[in-house]
C-alpha cells in the first residue's frame, strides 16, 4: 500500500464516513488471561464515544510506511490453503459474525503475544464503496464499482490513571477522582486484506507497530505466518555499524555528508515526481553514492559483503529508516552539533598543529544561551 491508499482508508474512521456498526473485543490481563469480551454497537453509542473509538482505531493506520506500517505478502500456497489465511478470510467474510473464527483469532493473539500489562484487542469490520477515480485524480462517489470489505485489528494497552482532586461546580466542593483504566493508543495491529490499487488484495495485509524498536515478530508468526523485516530502529543502527566497520578510515565527514545529501536528494526527487509507490533505497544505489564520494573500491566491496550478511542481497531499505532528511547531527562525548541539512557545508574537520578541530563558519546571528554575541 502507498501513502494515498493508507490515507484513503484512514478517512473512513469518521462517524459520517464509516460503515462500521460495532466493535468486538476482549480484555486481557497481565497473566494472558481473557477476562471479558464485549460487542459494542456504535449506532447505540453517543457521538463522543463513537468518535473516541474510531479515533483509537484510526491510529492503527498511522506512522511511516516501512517504519510503523509494514506491507505483508502472502505466498500463493498460503492463500490457496493455509489455516492462518483461512481464519482471516472467515472473520472478514462473516463481518465478525463467525463466533468460532473470532474466538480463534483472539486466542491466537493472546497465546502468542508477549506484551506487558493489561490490554484490549479491538476488532472491527467495514465495507467501503470505493469511488471511481479518474485520470485527473478526481473522485466520483456515485460511480463506485468496487466494494472493499476489510477487518482492522488493534491491540491497545490499558493504562491506569493517577488519583486526582477535582472540583464539582454544582455541589461546590472538592472530591477525589478514583483511578480508572483508560485505553492507550494501539501498540500493534493489522489490516486485512491490503488495499492495493484501490482494491482488495487478499495476497497482502498491512501490519502496524507503534514501536520502531520492537515489532513483536511472535504476533506476525502466529496470526500472519510471515517474517517481518528488521525493526526500523535496528535497521538504522545496523546500517550505521556497517558503514563504520566496512569503510574504516575512509568513513570521513565528507563521505557521510555526501551520502546524506545524495539520499536526501533521492527523497526530494521522489516527492517532486509524486510517485505512488514508497521510495526504497537499494544496496546498489548506496554503493553508487559511496563511489561518487571517492570511497575506495576495497571499502565499497566490504560494505556490500556486510550489507548482504545483515540485510540480504535483495533487501531495499526505506530512506526514513537510515537517515533523517530534516536533521544533520555531529556528536562528540561532550558536544552535540545540529545543522540544517542543506547547510552541512558550514562545518569542516581540520587538523591544526596535530590537534583535531571541528570548525563552524559563523557569519552572523550567533547566540549564547539566547543572547546575541559579537565575534570580532
Amino acid at each position: 500500500m502507498n501513502e494515498k491508499e493508507v490515507a484513503e482508508i484512514r478517512r473512513r474512521f469518521r462517524p459520517e464516513k464509516s460503515n462500521i456498526t460495532h466493535v468486538r473485543g476482549c480484555f486481557v490481563n497481565e497473566k494472558r488471561e481473557m477476562v471479558s469480551q464485549f460487542n459494542q454497537s456504535l449506532q447505540l453509542s453517543s457521538q463522543e464515544e463513537t468518535e473516541s473509538i474510531l479515533s483509537v482505531l484510526k491510529r492503527t493506520l498511522s506512522g511511516g510506511l516501512g517504519k510503523n506500517l509494514i506491507d505483508i505478502a502472502f505466498d500463493t500456497q498460503q492463500v490457496v490453503d493455509s489455516p492462518e489465511h483461512r481464519l482471516l478470510m472467515s472473520v472478514r467474510n462473516s463481518g465478525l459474525e463467525d463466533e468460532q473464527a473470532v474466538q480463534a483469532l483472539f486466542d491466537k493473539i493472546i497465546q502468542s503475544l508477549s506484551l506487558e500489562g493489561n490490554y484490549v484487542i479491538l476488532l472491527t469490520h467495514d465495507r467501503y464503496d470505493v469511488p471511481y477515480r479518474s485520470k485527473d485524480d478526481q473522485t466520483q462517489a456515485d460511480a463506485s464499482s468496487e466494494v472493499f470489505s476489510y477487518i482492522l485489528c488493534s491491540i491497545c494497552p490499558l493504562k491506569i490513571t493517577k488519583p486526582a482532586l477535582s472540583y464539582h461546580i454544582t455541589e461546590k466542593q472538592f472530591c477525589n477522582c478514583k483511578p480508572q483504566w483508560v485505553v492507550a493508543p494501539p501498540e500493534l495491529g493489522f489490516l486485512f486484506p491490503a488495499f492495493d490499487d484501490r482494491a482488495a488484495n487478499i495476497y497482502g495485509a498491512l501490519y502496524y507497530t507503534r514501536s520502531t524498536e520492537q515489532n513483536h515478530q511472535e504476533l506476525a508468526d502466529a496470526v500472519l505466518h510471515c517474517q517481518l523485516p528488521m525493526p526500523a530502529a535496528q535497521q538504522k543502527d545496523t546500517f550505521h555499524t556497517i558503514l563504520e566497520d566496512s569503510l574504516g578510515e575512509d568513513c570521513s565527514y565528507e563521505v557521510l555528508q555526501g551520502l546524506h545529501d545524495q539520499l536526501c536528494g533521492m527523497v526530494e526527487e521522489h516527492k517532486a515526481k509524486k510517485e505512488q509507490a514508497p521510495l526504497a533505497i537499494s544496496k546498489q544505489e548506496v554503493k553508487t553514492v559511496l563511489k561518487a564520494c571517492n570511497v575506495p573500491e576495497k571499502s565499497v566491496a566490504a560494505f556490500e559483503q556486510q550489507y548482504d550478511a545483515q540485510f540480504g542481497p535483495e533487501t531495499d531499505l526505506a530512506p526514513g529508516n537510515i537517515i533523517d532528511p530534516r536533521r544533520f547531527q555531529v556528536q562528540l562525548p561532550d558536544v552535540s552539533i545540529q545543522l540544517n541539512p542543506q547547510r552541512s557545508d558550514l562545518l569542516q574537520i581540520r587538523i591544526v598543529d596535530g590537534v583535531k578541530y571541528i570548525l563552524i563558519r559563523a557569519d552572523e546571528g550567533v547566540e549564547v544561551n539566547g543572547v546575541g554575541i559579537h565575534i570580532p
